[in-house]
Order: structure tokens, then C-alpha cells, then sequence
């Protein structure tokens, strides 16, 4: 019996040096919010936010068009199974994509009868379309109020009744569109870019012949405004795929996601692998994902099978007004189709919604003579696929052009895997990006790791990957099946699950670099947060996972903000927040302290990373300013002033009970390397301290069968998160009764999707869950507190990276996507890691 590619390959411990291999299937069961499927680094990594991977467009995490395409065409036959092919469309009114245009407008509320044809505007004033706020990529007119109306008439001379057309818009924020005086459009509190909404019969005939009028109106709730409009034809192409593939099944494991899919009467299993191994800084590091593909017959027929795939410059673009250029590589027999844009202004945005613009990507590998790399024109390109089976000639890059908005280049790959049988067919292609320089660090431009301080190219990095490719598909498969199987056996088959979904985008919301001196930097981005670069209240939830796997990369984060403080740059008696925003790290930008967050996080991050190291050196380098920062927590940390803690999003919150748990619990670490240093005396004082404070926590926040959200205010409660390091770390300052009440109270307290973060709202923090759950000394409360977090994640009607803040209630996000924080997670299996007796 034959047994796919798409399966996990499963080693047996005792027989890892000799790499011998078995397949063993390994069936995911949960619906992710988004699929990855290219993960490198916040900049270059592709989603997919659909249950089928053919549904739609692939995505950047902040939902940008990052589009790759696949077929495969199966006796002349192409089946369609990843992405969705642009349409070409005719402007009939074109939107300022295409071509500015005159309308009329007012910003004071009109007449119910404005959208309609007969309505007189002629007190309204005129304007120039698009219109935004100045923070608009594309305004031509600048609105800078809360409402704005818009009437754009045009004359139509045909009838398109019989034809396919589209309203296309683009909003910010709230958004309603008429077609003489019918309502077609109305959003909620929501932004989008480029919506075509194809127009039923019925709408179509609201069109006449002579004078018409589209009428729009947008409300600004918040920041920027926008508002564009148009009306398109769909045309008739031969680019477009015969048929959809039929997808059979999808599996996120923590490397790889594996795909299955029915084209007629052929099975294609396809696999996205990022070979983010933590042990090696290389791999993890280095820009380069595979594709790989198996094909086989399953009516043991023989069939002519090639298969196609490809990307855009929309991958190397902030912005698809920017102009591009691409070229044909061929270097030590390697081919290379490369592509970017032409001001490669490097590190010349920093920020949250963005892309990046500097660098360019790679679609390269050494091709047999079935293989073909080919730069063209995006429907000729396809077109010769469809029809024949392969690629056309090489288009002169003078002949491509620069301006994807009128005509649109592909960086296409075709395999002809000729005659397929039974016996299964197999290829692999890899994609990269070389972003040249990665992140400004105290105004000093740093190489990414791997590139050796510019002793490696992208060219060399290229050919590594593929003579690894063998040897990393391997290892890539027995790393998930280890990793998999030690989550399910520390918390089950949910949470085992939700670790594999965590595991690409905890790591790879982070760049690896290193300073001058060889220190090696992990610093991450506050995706879809505020963009900050190295957040102390990022690295402290993602912890566990760095600390299970690698503390190199845990110190990675660390050095930075000790650095900072050390350098005398930050002079504060407590750590800074962050180092600026991505990726240029100068210094703080966050607009307020958060001393105690900020101070328990560092401590106890350190006291973590000596404990897994078994070795306390790593926080001897640090110890004057370790030792600073207990001091302000032994001074300030059992009842903490108005501040902000980790959870910002909720406010200003004093007197905080789980913000003083750190506080405790970060001095309590301090006493434990201090004891680890042999210095008896410092330790014995301050765990004294840290006993002494645990002690009248207890007092001053029971509120009877649970504790206080804050300690002036009875009837409340919290998630007690950060008491989870009193058992993990095995500091012991609180008693044993604390913990078991919050659980008690916590399995009361669940809703839907979740235990709820406190009792102010019904929203939740799922890494802070994961967290509280491992508070629980059996097994079977850890599944009960897990188990609608996995719920959660399978039914959220979110489809986008996993988001970390969500609603109980409804599973809806409430922001936040993409993040590091999930890497706590891992938290259960640190916990077992570190206390494998108790945790039996």
C-alpha cells in the first residue's frame, strides 16, 4: 500500500543517526484561522485564510495580497489548487486605481433624497477622487473630517445587462454606497482595500442608458479615512484554469503544512516546509522556505502531468503603486528568477500595517531538463501553461514593466513530470528573500544572522538549502512527530495541536541579527499591536517556547534591554518597554512606562533561563542591574501604583493583584540566582522578602472562594497568570491553597471560548489562559481550561494568524493577529521539561 508524501515521517529515538525512515499518518483535526505556509520573518511570510487553499488569495499576515498560484494540468486539463488568478477587468467607471475622477461632495449631513439622480448638488463642492486623510496611500482630496458625502454621475451608452460587472471600493472606516438611490453597500466599523462585488441582475438593472450616479458615504470613526470607487467589466481571458482541485485535507504541523488534493483522476500532496530548527541559528535564520510536490495516479492509469506555480513583485512592495523590476539569474548552475523594487530604500519605513520594500525575493533551484523558470506578462504566461503544458520563452526584462498597476509580472515555475503512474512522482522548488540589511540597532545598520557579517550571499544560501534538502525534510519530520508527541503527552491532543499552529508564527515574528560584538540579537515585532520592536511584555509570554528549545535565542531578547539599561542610555530604575518601532531599535518609543510589568518580566525571564541552563552566568554579566531593578520591585512591587501592566489594552489599573504577583514572584527569582552564584546571604534576604509580601498578598486579596482583580475592589477576580513561575520555577513563596481557589474558581468562571481575562470585560488573552491552566495540578482541569481555547481557534470567524485577544462569547478577534505571544503555549511543556516527577 502506498503511503503519501503529505504524511509525517516517524524515527525511531534509537535509530536517529542513521536516519531511518518510516511515513506515519498524522492527522490534524484543527481548522486554523489561517494556514501558514511561507515563514521567515515578519516581513516575508505567506497565509492562507481559507479552509481551502484555493478559495483565495494567499496573504501577508496584515492581509495585503501576498499571491502564490498553483495548477496542475493533468491531460490537458489544469487543476487549479492554491490561490485564485487575477481577473482582468475594463473601468467603465474607474476607480483612482486606474485614473482620478470629479465628483461632487459635502461634509455636512444632507438631505435624505442625496443619493438619488434628480438630487441638486450644485451647493456642493467639487473634488477630485480618490479622498482620504493625509495618511492615505492614493488621495487626491484631502478629507480630514468625520463624514464625508460623495456624488460621482457618468453617462452609460451601452447596455451591460448581459455583462459581468463589478463595483470595486476601498473604505476607512464606516461605508455606505447607492446606485441611483438603491443601497448596495453598507459595512460596519471595518476597512478594506479593493472589494469587487460582483452585481446580480437585479442590481445591474438599477443602471440606465444616459445619466447615472453612484452615491457614497463614509464615517471616520478613528486615525485615517478613505473613501474610492468604481465600476468595472469583467473581460473574457484564456488565462483562467480549466477546473478547482478538490481539496482532500490540510495539517499544520510545527514546520511543516501538508495539503492533499484530488485533480481528476491524480493525487497531489504538497507540502510548505520552513526548517525553523532552533538548535540551528542557520536555518532559522535563513530566508528560504520549499514547496514540494508528489504526484501519483489512483486509477493506476498512466497520465501526462506537468505542474505550475508562481509569485508576483507584490511580495517585495509596501505598496502596489511602487514600481518594480525584475531579472533572470543564472549563477553555478542554479537559475534565479529575482524581483524587487527600484528605490530599495533600505530600512526606510518602520511601523505596524507595512511591508517590506527593500530587498528581493528569489523563486530559484537547480532545474533539470524538465524544469523551467520563466519571467513574463501574468495572463500570457498562464495562457501557455493551460493550452500546452509548459512555459513560454524568456520576456526581455526591458519589455517588463515597472508599474504593476498596468500590467502585472509573474515569476513562473513549471515541472513536467511526464508520465505518471502508480509510483509517485516528486520535485521541489524554493522561494527567499534577501532583505540586505534587517534592522537598525542604535542607528547602526545590522546584516541579518546568516549572513555571516557578509560572508554569506543569498546565492550561496540558496545552493546550501538545496543540497540540505533531503537531510532538513527529515529532520523537519522527525522534530514535528517529537515535538508533537511531547505536547500531546503534557497536555493532550488539543493542546498538541494548538502548539503546532503556534510554533512558525511565535518564531518568526522575530529577526535574528547580531550587534558589533557578536551578541546575538532575537528581536521581535508587535505585529497588529503598535509595531514596537523587542517589547519586554512580547518576550515575557512567548518565553516558554525560546526557553524549551533554545535559551540562546531567549538571551537574544534579553541582551537588547540590557544593553539599554547598561549602556547608561535608559536610565530609568526599572527596564524600558521596548527598543522603538520595526525595525529600527534606537530606543523607546512606547508613550508611557511600565515599571513593574517590565522589572518582574526581566527578572523572572533570567531566573528561567538559569534554571534551564543549570547555570546562573548569564545573569552574573547583569547583576548590577539586576540587582537595581529587585530594588525598585522590593520597593514599589507588592501594591502597585496607578501604571500599566502587559495588558495595556484595559487601561491603567492600581493596586493590581497579578501585577504584584510578579513583582513577589520576580524578587523570589532574584534570591534564586543569587543562591546560584553562592551568594547565601542575598538569596536568604530576599526570598525572605518575596515570603514576607506573598503572605500579606494573601491577606489583602481574598475576596473568599477566589482573589481580587485589584486589592481595593471586592467582587472582582483575574486571571493570577503570573503566579504560574511559583510552580514552574519551583520558587514555593505562595501556598499551595492560592493556586488550587483560582482554579476552582476559574472552571466556574469559563465561557464558550474561554476563560475570560478578568471580571471588567468577557474578552480574553489566550496565551495568559494557556498560563493560568497550568496553575492546575491535574490533567483533567489543564483539558477543561484548554479545550475551549481549541474551540476557539476551530470556530473564530476570524480568518486571519492566530489572534491572542479574543472574545468569549463569540470566538470574534477582538485585535491583535500574528504575534509572538503564543509561543506561551509551551508553557505546559516547559512546566513538564522542568518538573518532569510532579507533572507524571
Amino acid at each position: 500500500m502506498r503511503v503519501p508524501l503529505m504524511m509525517l515521517m516517524m524515527v525511531s529515538i534509537a535509530l536517529f543517526a542513521k536516519a531511518s525512515e518510516k511515513s506515519v499518518k498524522k492527522d490534524v483535526k484543527l481548522r486554523a484561522p489561517a494556514i501558514p505556509l511561507l515563514s521567515s520573518d515578519p516581513y516575508f511570510g505567506v497565509w492562507s485564510t481559507t479552509d481551502n487553499l484555493n478559495e483565495s488569495n494567499t496573504v501577508h499576515w496584515t492581509g495585503r495580497k501576498h499571491p502564490l498560484i498553483g495548477a496542475l494540468r493533468v491531460d490537458g486539463i489544469s487543476y487549479r489548487f492554491m490561490g485564485v488568478e487575477e481577473q482582468s477587468f475594463t473601468a467603465i467607471v474607474p476607480t483612482a486605481n486606474e485614473k482620478k475622477w470629479e465628483a461632487v461632495f459635502t461634509e455636512n449631513q444632507p438631505d435624505p433624497s442625496w443619493t438619488t439622480i434628480d438630487y441638486n448638488d450644485k451647493d456642493w463642492s467639487r473634488g477630485t477622487g480618490a479622498f482620504g486623510t493625509k495618511d492615505s496611500k492614493i488621495y487626491s482630496t484631502l478629507w480630514e473630517s468625520k463624514d464625508i458625502w460623495v456624488r460621482r454621475t457618468f453617462d452609460l451608452k451601452e447596455d451591460f445587462s448581459a455583462e459581468d460587472l463589478f463595483l470595486k471600493y476601498s473604505h476607512d472606516d464606516i461605508f455606505e454606497l447607492f446606485i441611483n438611490g438603491v443601497q448596495v453597500v453598507k459595512t460596519g466599523y471595518t476597512w478594506n482595500n479593493d472589494v469587487l462585488l460582483e452585481l446580480d441582475a437585479k442590481t445591474k438593472k438599477l443602471l440606465k442608458s444616459g445619466r447615472n450616479v453612484i452615491a457614497a458615504h463614509c464615517h471616520n470613526k478613528v486615525a485615517g479615512g478613505f473613501i474610492d470607487f468604481g465600476l468595472l467589466k469583467r473581460n473574457d481571458i484564456k488565462s483562467n484554469f480549466h477546473a478547482k482541485a478538490i481539496q482532500k485535507s490540510v495539517s499544520v504541523l510545527p514546520t511543516q503544512t501538508h495539503y492533499s488534493f484530488d485533480c481528476g483522476p491524480v493525487e497531489l500532496n504538497l507540502t510548505f516546509t520552513a526548517p525553523l530548527l532552533m538548535e540551528d541559528l542557520d536555518l532559522i535564520s535563513t530566508p528560504i522556505n520549499y514547496i514540494s510536490y508528489d504526484v501519483y495516479s489512483k486509477d493506476n492509469k498512466k497520465h501526462q502531468v506537468q505542474i505550475y506555480f508562481e509569485t508576483t513583485p507584490q511580495l517585495t512592495v509596501n505598496s502596489d503603486f511602487q514600481f518594480v523590476k525584475s531579472e533572470k539569474i543564472l549563477k553555478n548552475s542554479f537559475t534565479y528568477l529575482k524581483t524587487g523594487t527600484i528605490d530599495q530604500e533600505i530600512l526606510g519605513k518602520k511601523g505596524d500595517d507595512l511591508r517590506i520594500d527593500w530587498g528581493h525575493l528569489y523563486l530559484g533551484g537547480q532545474l533539470s531538463n524538465q524544469e523551467k523558470l520563466v519571467l513574463g506578462e501574468y495572463y500570457s504566461v498562464k495562457e501557455a501553461f493551460i493550452s500546452e503544458g509548459k512555459l513560454p520563452a524568456d520576456t526581455d526584462p526591458a519589455d517588463l514593466s515597472e508599474n504593476m498597476k498596468e500590467e502585472m509580472t509573474v515569476l513562473a515555475y513549471c515541472h513536467d513530470l511526464g508520465e505518471v503512474s502508480k509510483n509517485e512522482v516528486q520535485g521541489h522548488l524554493m522561494i527567499g528573500y534577501d532583505d540586505r540589511y534587517s534592522i537598525q540597532y542604535f542607528h547602526e545598520n545590522l546584516l541579518p544572522y546568516w549572513k555571516h557579517n557578509g560572508q554569506v550571499n543569498i546565492f550561496q544560501a540558496f545552493e546550501k538549502a538545496s543540497r540540505s534538502y533531503e537531510s532538513l525534510m527529515t529532520r523537519c519530520a522527525v522534530f514535528d512527530q517529537k515535538m508533537m508527541s511531547d505536547a500531546e503527552a503534557a497536555g493532550g491532543v488539543e493542546y498538541a495541536e494548538l502548539c503546532a499552529l503556534a510554533y512558525r508564527q511565535a518564531i518568526v515574528a522575530h529577526k535574528l541579527v547580531e550587534d558589533k560584538e557578536g551578541n546575538l540579537l532575537f528581536l521581535s515585532k508587535e505585529n497588529h499591536s503598535n509595531g514596537c520592536i523587542n517589547t519586554v511584555d512580547l518576550t515575557y509570554p512567548s518565553a516558554p517556547l525560546f526557553l524549551l528549545y533554545n535559551t540562546e535565542l531567549m538571551k537574544g531578547m534579553l541582551n537588547p534591554i540590557f544593553y539599554y539599561s547598561e549602556s547608561g542610555r535608559w536610565k530609568k530604575p526599572f527596564p524600558a518597554h521596548d527598543l522603538g518601532t520595526y525595525p529600527i531599535a534606537n530606543g523607546q518609543e512606547y508613550g508611557g512606562d511600565m515599571p513593574v510589568e517590565e522589572g518582574g518580566n526581566m527578572l523572572l525571564v533570567t531566573t528561567a533561563v538559569s534554571i534551564v541552563d543549570g547555570n546562573a552566568e548569564y545573569a552574573r554579566k547583569h547583576w548590577d542591574v539586576l540587582t537595581t531593578w529587585v530594588n525598585y520591585l522590593l520597593k514599589e512591587g507588592l501594591d502597585p501604583e496607578n501604571q500599566l501592566c502587559t495588558d495595556d489594552f484595559a487601561g491603567h489599573s492600581a493596586h493590581n493583584t497579578n501585577l504584584s504577583i510578579k513583582a513577589i514572584m520576580g524578587i523570589a527569582g532574584y534570591s534564586k540566582m543569587a543562591g546560584m552564584l553562592g551568594k547565601d546571604e542575598v538569596a536568604a534576604k530576599y526570598m525572605k522578602e518575596a515570603r514576607i509580601m506573598a503572605g500579606k498578598w494573601t491577606s489583602m486579596a481574598d475576596d473568599g472562594d477566589h482573589y481580587r482583580l485589584t486589592f481595593d475592589q471586592p467582587n472582582t477576580w483575574s486571571q493570577k497568570y503570573n503566579l504560574v513561575w511559583d510552580k514552574i520555577l519551583g520558587l514555593n513563596v505562595f501556598p499551595a491553597k492560592v493556586a488550587k481557589k483560582e482554579i476552582a474558581y476559574y472552571l466556574k468562571m469559563q465561557k464558550k471560548y474561554g476563560l475570560p481575562l478578568d471580571s471588567r470585560k468577557s474578552y480574553t488573552k489566550s496565551d495568559w489562559v494557556m498560563w493560568s491552566a497550568c496553575l492546575a495540578d491535574s490533567p483533567k482541569d489543564f483539558k477543561k481550561i484548554v479545550a475551549p481555547i481549541y474551540k476557539y481557534a476551530n470556530e473564530t470567524p476570524s480568518r486571519i494568524p492566530l489572534s491572542d485577544w479574543h472574545e468569549t462569547t463569540d470566538a470574534v478577534s477582538i485585535n491583535f493577529k500574528a504575534r509572538s505571544v503564543v509561543g506561551g503555549y509551551f508553557m505546559k511543556m516547559l512546566d513538564v521539561k522542568l518538573n518532569p516527577q510532579i507533572n507524571k
